[in-house]
């Protein structure tokens, strides 16, 4: 069999599950079907930057760029205890990071919602041991929280996946020629790294910025993002041109934050080597 035949389902399942449903965002974005039929149009983009929608794009730019920090901080080492030679138990750490992932996503974020309520199990660990009750149940606080818990292994895998590949001769290397463990970390490892740390942010970054399930479960539907405005404009609304222009921009998005990263990626690579 040749190498083009045994591409062909492939390329069949891409041109069938992402190639036409693609096709077709774009097709609803410029249309609007009234008696006389479909006709070409523009406003379905000039609704999305009204002020009532930006106000939507920007707390969703905000939430999902504060969780995608957070998972950063708290990924980036973890990755790099669990890629370090002196540590025994990476198998169980890793496990212990997956186990949660083979749940339903619906499921996980659920049982935050029970562990957050005013009677939930956090609350009456707090109480018992004399401190405060905490309201932070659809709030701000409560959505970055289920985005980070959610989110956080698809920062810790990839990060983790480059770190183990890194030679070692390269690090004993700069320790010989007299470097520090903080000069070894931002001269060789963190550029290293790089690869895997863009990969993570993009990998946090997209479903963040449209995640729906989160916001309404533990935002308690007090405010929209626009994962929830996408997803009222398809199933609730019936819009499904402002819902694809809305799906257009937040894709344009995406790939100019993915470009944007990518360059930086380069550019410290390209100091690092000089």
């Amino acid at each position: 069999m040749t190498r083009s035949k045994a591409m062909l389902p492939y390329v069949v399942w891409m041109a069938l599950f992402i190639v036409v449903p693609l096709f077709l965002v774009v097709y609803y974005a410029f249309t609007h079907t009234s008696f006389n039929g479909a006709e070409l149009t523009f406003a379905n983009f000039q609704r999305v930057f009204q002020p009532i929608y930006l106000k939507v794009l920007a707390r969703s730019l905000k939430l999902a760029v504060i969780s995608t920090v957070i998972c950063l901080l708290l990924g980036y080492p973890v990755a790099l205890v669990m890629a370090g030679n002196a540590f025994s138990r990476k198998s169980t750490i890793m496990l212990l990071f997956v186990i949660p992932m083979w749940m339903n996503f619906l499921l996980r974020t659920y049982a935050w919602l029970t562990l957050l309520e005013r009677n939930g199990a956090l609350n009456q660990l707090l109480t018992r041991i004399g401190l405060p009750a905490l309201n932070i149940l659809y709030t701000d606080y409560a959505v970055v929280l289920g985005m980070v818990y959610n989110f956080l292994p698809f920062m810790i895998l990839p990060i983790y996946s480059v770190l183990s590949k890194i030679d070692q001769g390269v690090i004993e290397a700069a320790s010989d020629l007299g470097a520090n463990k903080f000069v070894v970390f931002m001269r060789v490892i963190l550029p290293l790294s790089l690869p895997g740390v863009v990969s993570g942010i993009t990998m946090v970054f997209m479903p963040a910025l449209t995640t729906f399930v989160i916001s309404r479960l533990l935002g308690g539907g007090q405010y929209t993002l626009v994962g929830n405005l996408i997803e009222q404009q398809f199933l609730v609304v019936g819009d499904w041109g402002f819902g694809s222009a809305i799906s257009m921009v937040m894709i344009i998005l995406i790939l100019i934050s993915m470009a944007v990263m990518s360059f930086f990626e380069k550019s410290e690579e390209g100091a690092t080597l000089w």
